[in-house]
């Protein structure tokens, strides 16, 4: 009898198991996961699934922490400084980051953080990245991992070229997986409540279209719950933006803003997936501290 009770726990133990979420996160730099914080928490912390993450640049690029200067004892607005200093300070806040999101395991791809701009077609030819390692790593990464979901940055046309890049990279290695099920490919962006996304595909790259039917799928971060509705989910939101500190400018700027992380279903999914992304977010919705 014991062995029967001790046989279902395990079956029971497994079957929850396989019903958990897994997620792969692809960004270019670290704080990029700060787009949608609180979706991956609840998906770790309440839902018992498990997040990894993917992150393509070393970050040498992002010099902008003036009030970070005095805490690290560093000019961190010097690029010299910067590109010098920045890609251990940075690995470290984007460990401190996924300890409050629940990130399982981190990849780091280390290509160069060069600079700002939007043409990301040097980087997705392989002049400014090793577009190659990109895309073998990448798939090693999905053949490991039996993800059930990708989440990457919604590529706009006005990103950043390094976050075009990676979410590109990211559809086509779900593209070329060779897996039983591939994973569903999402595409994350932070709005406030009445705003409409206008994005549809980034044009000459045909992967990146979004479904017209499919639903977007988003979770707001902003309602009220317990005593005088005092408390909300933006607090996990800001303990993961407040771990980037060397990037002092934005992340003073991007503090207790942001009311929606919102998701965009790309066509490459199949419409025949919906469902699962319907049924992931009403999970999402109904656990912790429910909306209803």
């Amino acid at each position: 009898m014991k062995n029967i009770y001790l046989f279902a726990f395990f079956i029971i133990a497994f079957t929850a198991q396989a019903q958990s979420p897994r997620v792969l996160i692809v960004t270019a730099h670290p704080d990029d996961e700060t787009t949608f914080p609180v979706t991956i928490f609840k998906i770790t912390h309440e839902l018992k699934g498990s997040a990894d993450l993917a992150l393509i640049t070393d970050a040498s690029g992002g010099y902008n922490g003036l009030v970070a200067s005095s805490y690290y004892g560093m000019n961190l607005v010097d690029s010299v400084i910067g590109r010098k200093h920045l890609p251990l300070i940075r690995k470290k806040e984007i460990l401190a980051a996924g300890e409050v999101l629940g990130i399982g395991n981190f990849f780091f791809l280390d290509q160069l953080d060069d600079y700002y701009n939007r043409n990301e077609k040097p980087y997705l030819e392989g002049k400014n990245w090793n577009i190659k390692y990109v895309e073998s790593r990448l798939d090693e990464i999905l053949a490991k991992g039996n993800y059930d979901f990708i989440f990457c940055l919604v590529p706009g046309e006005g990103q950043h070229a390094h976050h075009k890049t990676a979410s590109i990279s990211a559809i086509r290695a779900v593209q070329r997986y060779k897996g039983d099920k591939k994973p569903i490919v999402l595409g994350g962006q932070t709005q406030n409540k009445g705003t409409i996304s206008k994005f549809t595909r980034l044009d000459g790259y045909p992967e990146t279209a979004i479904s017209l039917t499919a639903p977007i799928f988003e979770f707001d971060r902003t309602y009220g719950f317990g005593e005088d509705k005092k408390h909300s989910y933006m607090i996990v939101a800001d303990w993961v933006k407040a771990a980037h500190k060397s990037q002092s400018g934005d992340m003073n700027q991007a503090m207790h803003r942001g009311d929606l992380e919102t998701f965009l279903y790309f066509e490459i999914n199949g419409a025949s997936r919906v469902d699962e992304v319907r049924a992931l977010f009403e999970k999402i919705s109904n656990a912790g501290f429910s909306k209803k």
